[in-house]
């Protein structure tokens, strides 16, 4: 019988958000292109098929657990970059404000929840 993977179940659990919105983004490129150029991004539809890959590509990889360290570390970073680009609560006007602020600080939890994923799990890990 198999040993129970907590790490496994984490990992698909945190994976659900960038693998959902990554196919959304898809189903819906243009509306996707539209609002990453109303925030200010250059290069649009370039960045929407950046985030597609990243966040598709990055979840499954993720499940699968394909160079899990390092992928860990390079979604934390997406995560918090998200968080200041996408949810600028600073910003967003009284209707928008609490969503924005939730939205900004789950980010900001869920990064760190891949640093946890992306720290040395035992000594032999320490030393590499």
């Amino acid at each position: 019988m198999h040993r129970f993977n907590i790490q496994w179940v984490a990992r698909v659990l945190m994976s659900a958000l960038f693998l959902i919105g990554g196919i959304r983004k898809i189903l819906a490129f243009k509306a996707t292109v539209g609002y990453f150029s109303a925030i200010g991004l250059p290069f649009a539809e370039v960045v929407t098929a950046l985030v597609i890959l990243i966040e598709a590509g990055g979840a499954i990889a993720l499940i699968l657990g394909w160079r899990l360290k390092p992928l860990a570390l390079g979604l934390a970073i997406y995560t918090v970059a998200t968080a200041f680009i996408g949810h600028r609560f600073w910003v967003a006007d009284p209707a928008q404000f609490s969503g924005q602020l939730n939205h900004f600080f789950k980010n900001i939890a869920i990064a760190g929840g891949f640093l946890l994923l992306a720290a040395p799990s035992n000594a032999s890990d320490a030393k590499a």
